[in-house]
This record gives structure tokens, C-alpha cells and sequence, in this order.
């Protein structure tokens, strides 16, 4: 099964908190795996993001990221993906990241494709991420945090899916980046009492490796 994971802006921890859905899975002995739908700021071809997965959570590299089937859309620029396309003059290629996903799905019992940015980001100039997971059906997993603006960034993000038909699956707290304690405090009780869905929360990261991640069982049934 395919979970889409985003989050209410760019550097909000999506990465991270993608890498600690997965290691709950593997630490169950799930057959899973992470998918970057797609990747821009990476001049050598490899997905970070991807990286950062397989070493947060410990797992080795396979088949399916030797063949970049797990990072089909790699740009160079560090900015949305319709402008490090137009920057690279090259086209977001979806057929090809069709492919790869149906053969990683077919393969894992879990997959969680991780956006770029936020709900709203451009993939091209006429068609929005949110619009995109959106028409393929994917439950959605929104990262959020305890910082200033992240209550309007949330429910603005849950309002985007919801009018396009999305399931919002869980909303994940993330812990980082800690700053005020007032705010974060509000933040989380505000928060957990509007969203829909599981409400997930992601310890701090210290470390090459993840020790403490949410607990999914809510959310994935394991």
C-alpha cells in the first residue's frame, strides 16, 4: 500500500520523520520501503532524502535504489520542482515515475512516497503536488511542528486535501526544530485536538541512527 508523506513546508522534518514510519515497519518485520516522488538540490544524481532513510533506520541499500526505481525524478537545483526542471531543461518525466513506483509497489507491502516541500509546491506549472496525490488516492501523512505559524500552516494544508477528496490518514508532530515552549505547548494541544486522523509524534533525532520512533500501530494496523 502506497502513504503519501508531506508536510506544512519546506525543512519542517519530513525526511525524518519518513525515516521513523519506516523503521517502525522493519522493526515489525514488514516487507517496506520509502520512495522520494521527487528530488531536487542533489547535483549527483542520488536522492539525500533517500539516503537519509537508509541511514537513520539502518537499512541497506537494495535492487530497487541501485536502479533509482526509488528516486526516478533527481534535479540539481535546491528549489520547487517546476523551477529546478525549468533549471536543469529537462521535463518532469510522471510516466517514468509511474513505472518506477508500480514495480517498488509491487514488491513491499508498504511505501511511503515522500513530497517535496509542501502540499501546495508546484511539480509543474499546472499541476500542484497536493492535486497530483489527490488523483491517485494515496492517504496522506502531514508533518507538522511546534513553531510560530505551524497551527495556520496545518490546517491550511488539511483544509487543501480535504476539499480535493484526500484521506488525511495521520498529522505527525514533530518535535524538532524546539524553540519556544509557550508555543509549542499551544501548538501541540491546539493542534491535536483539530486534526483528523491518527495524531503521530516524532521524537527528537540525536544521532546517526533513529533509537525512539511514533507509534504507527494506529495508523498502519501492525
Amino acid at each position: 500500500m502506497i502513504w503519501f508523506v508531506s508536510g506544512i513546508d519546506t525543512d519542517v522534518g519530513k525526511s525524518y520523520v519518513t525515516a521513523g514510519l519506516l523503521k517502525y515497519l522493519l522493526d515489525r518485520g514488514c516487507r517496506a520501503t520509502t520512495f522520494k516522488l521527487v528530488q531536487t538540490g542533489s547535483p549527483d544524481g542520488r536522492s539525500i532524502d533517500i539516503d537519509l532513510h537508509r541511514r537513520l533506520t539502518g537499512m541497506a541499500e537494495d535492487d530497487f535504489d541501485r536502479r533509482a526505481l526509488t528516486r526516478p525524478a533527481v534535479f540539481t537545483y535546491p528549489a520547487s520542482p517546476h523551477l529546478a526542471a525549468a533549471i536543469d531543461r529537462r521535463e518532469l518525466d510522471f510516466s517514468a515515475i509511474e513505472r518506477a513506483l508500480a514495480e517498488v509497489d509491487a514488491a513491499f507491502d508498504f511505501v511511503l512516497v515522500e513530497g517535496a516541500g509542501g502540499l501546495m509546491v508546484p511539480l509543474t506549472r499546472d499541476l500542484l503536488t497536493v492535486d497530483c496525490a489527490a488523483g491517485k488516492k494515496w492517504p496522506l501523512i502531514l508533518v507538522t511542528s511546534g513553531k510560530l505559524g505551524s497551527i495556520n500552516h496545518t490546517l491550511l494544508s488539511i483544509e487543501a486535501a480535504e476539499r480535493r477528496g484526500m484521506k488525511v490518514a495521520a498529522v505527525v508532530y514533530n518535535r524538532y526544530p524546539q524553540t519556544d515552549e509557550v508555543i509549542e505547548a499551544e501548538t501541540r494541544r491546539y493542534l491535536r485536538e483539530k486534526c483528523p486522523g491518527v495524531w503521530l509524534e516524532m521524537p527528537v533525532v540525536s544521532g546517526e541512527r533513529l533509537t525512539q520512533v511514533p507509534d504507527c500501530k494506529q495508523l498502519f494496523g501492525v
